[in-house]
């Protein structure tokens, strides 16, 4: 009796359940088309009450990055949670903006803040990680930011805690931004 052919619908190795292969037939490649790294933080419903009853509506944050230094935040608002989801996600890819990185960490500290929220973000060594709250480790994993330290020092807001972790990031500069802007020659810094 020959041996069973490999990878084929009985014995070998081949791809099924428990084996290592795909789980959901095949849609894994659709996944890898979409750059983007996608996270909703939260989704929060809403009742507005009128003269007929309470009219529900739901609203997703949601966080959008490429994992290499681009990063944008929405809030998607909408009847159904599923259209507040990827109406919050078409907006943050129009609004992402470019976070200066150095070697998968910032620049230099620096506090961001929004209304009542403030966030501190330092540089971290390599290997540290994200050390830093739900809502900031999804900014900082949406940007490809590797190793960061993150604290929240005011409001816990979830929207102005996103908002005050932009503020912080856009607020990031390389040295040769800085001595560009001074009109300084690297050679008089150092």
């Amino acid at each position: 009796m020959s041996p069973a052919p490999r990878g084929g619908s009985r014995g070998g190795r081949g791809g099924g359940p428990g084996r290592g292969g795909s789980r959901d037939g095949g849609a894994a490649d659709a996944k890898d088309l979409n750059p983007f790294v996608e996270k909703v933080v939260a989704i929060n419903r809403v009742a507005k009450v009128t003269k007929g009853g309470k009219k529900m509506s739901f609203s997703a944050l949601v966080i959008v990055g490429d994992a290499k230094g681009q990063v944008g935040w929405a809030l998607g608002k909408a009847n159904e949670v599923s259209d507040a989801i990827r109406k919050g996600l078409m907006q943050a890819r129009k609004q992402m903006f470019r976070v200066n990185l150095k070697a998968g960490t910032i620049p230099h500290e620096a506090i961001g803040e929004y209304s009542a929220s403030r966030i501190l973000l330092k540089p971290a060594a390599p290997g540290t990680g994200v050390i830093a709250g739900g809502t900031v480790r999804a900014v900082c994993d949406a940007a490809g930011i590797k190793n960061i330290l993150a604290k929240s020092l005011g409001s816990d807001n979830l929207v102005n805690v996103v908002r005050a972790t932009m503020v912080g990031l856009q607020g990031m500069e390389t040295p040769e931004v800085i001595i560009a802007r001074r009109h300084a020659d690297m050679e008089e810094v150092s």
